[in-house]
């Protein structure tokens, strides 16, 4: 089938079904916000574009006078950028795909653009292609590699002098946007392209339909190849392949059209920052119950990390990818692969959550019951019903609730000086 280059015809496409059974990502930050690291990645626009007086005064404390935005670039040398170490953590934190930033709002790309001259990874600062460096890291680990990519660049005169005319002129996006969506697509084969920066304009003028068109026809991914929905200013939630629809997203129920929710470790940044503070990052019981969430509803859970400007992932980082992977490796059976079940939340409370497996139900609890009794009022059971949980050997004991639904007696668990895990699974077999 060819795909014309219009929103019916390309939202008709079947999405490529690695991406829902992966279940889990990892989202990196990198660039040169990574050098000033403070605020977010939004450094350059609420420092030039806002002028707001606490970016001002950031940059006269710490830097020379007449410093300017491009004076940073250099100073991002990804020194100690190991990528196979990087591929290793997301490895162990249990992700299926990452998606790394080939260029943010600030138009600076972390690969040797050919229409960014000495505004690249290549040229200054790392002096290195991070793009391809990582890709073949993560292929190695049997990762599938997503590339993150913003259609505008905030201070591009082209871009600029195009939205001056309204966006009847396309100089910008002829000479600068496509040019490194094709280059992009041809260099590294992409699993996934994560659109972003596209709210200013329409799609007629960033031509999204005939790039997808020629994405979905043509390329060398053509067949494997995944895309969100960020691609024009009214696009997210209704066109592309799967839905972001805005930042942190939660529809709060079973949505008909696969999503992903994109989450930051740090509360309240995406890029690094160097004042972080512990209170402010995302405990491993948050999350769990994120991703469990997700999942039952559906969609994806995408965990973003900023690396510092060195190339970096901070300890406190690496100790959350690794909590989620340990969870993961006990009750991973429950998310990858898995399907939102009729129900996905018992009705009595959201510490319990559903997904499934063919016939098989995992009922995943986020708090342990005081008793050591779960109750569960959504699985009809029978006399062929077997319960057992993940992690432990053997079956559980379980009866008939007096009302509907069964009652399972949890495995005694020895009381601990260690916090208790942040959620358990069981299997139910022979439930409807």
């Amino acid at each position: 089938q060819r795909y014309r280059p219009d929103w019916a015809s390309l939202d008709a496409r079947p999405l490529p079904a690695w991406f829902d059974r992966a279940k889990v990502g990892v989202f990196v930050h990198w660039g040169v916000f990574s050098v000033p690291a403070w605020g977010s990645e939004w450094f350059w626009w609420h420092w030039r574009g806002e002028h707001r007086p606490d970016y001002e005064r950031f940059v006269q404390l710490r830097y020379p006078p007449g410093t300017t935005y491009g004076d940073f670039a250099p100073r991002f040398t990804a020194h100690d950028f190991q990528p196979r170490e990087w591929a290793r953590l997301f490895q162990r934190a249990g992700a299926r795909y990452v998606v790394l930033t080939t260029k943010h709002h600030e138009g600076f790309t972390n690969w040797g653009s050919p229409v960014s001259w000495n505004w690249n990874s290549l040229d200054t600062g790392p002096h290195r292609d991070l793009v391809g460096e990582l890709g073949q890291a993560l292929r190695e680990s049997n990762i599938h590699y997503g590339l993150y990519h913003s259609l505008l660049e905030w201070f591009n005169p082209l871009y600029l002098a195009d939205k001056e005319s309204g966006f009847k002129t396309q100089n910008f996006v002829l000479k600068k946007t496509l040019p490194e969506l094709y280059d992009l697509v041809l260099k590294y084969k992409p699993d996934l392209i994560w659109s972003d920066g596209d709210w200013e304009a329409p799609d007629s003028y960033w031509n999204s339909t005939s790039f997808l068109a020629w994405l979905y026809n043509d390329s060398p991914v053509k067949d494997t190849v995944v895309v969100n929905d960020r691609w024009c200013s009214n696009c997210s939630c209704h066109h592309g392949g799967y839905y972001n629809c805005a930042d942190k997203y939660k529809p709060g129920t079973l949505s008909p059209h696969k999503w992903e929710m994109c989450s930051s470790i740090d509360k309240l940044s995406w890029g690094y920052r160097s004042n972080m503070n512990i209170s402010e990052l995302m405990d491993e019981a948050s999350i769990i119950e994120e991703l469990v969430q997700t999942v039952s509803f559906g969609g994806n859970y995408l965990l973003n990390v900023g690396p510092t400007k060195e190339g970096v992932i901070v300890p406190i980082f690496q100790e959350r990818l690794l909590a989620l992977g340990r969870w993961l490796d006990t009750n991973g059976e429950a998310i990858y692969e898995s399907k939102p079940w009729r129900v996905q939340m018992e009705n009595t409370t959201d510490t319990v959550w559903y997904t499934s497996r063919g016939a098989l139900v995992y009922a995943i609890f986020l708090t342990w019951p005081q008793d050591s009794v779960l109750k569960l009022s959504s699985p009809t059971p029978s006399p062929a019903t077997q319960v057992s949980m993940l992690g432990f050997a053997g079956t559980l004991k379980w009866q008939k609730s007096p009302g509907e639904g069964l009652l399972i007696t949890l495995p005694y668990m020895l009381p601990s000086p260690l916090p208790p895990q942040p959620g358990w699974a069981v299997k139910l077999e022979g439930v409807k």
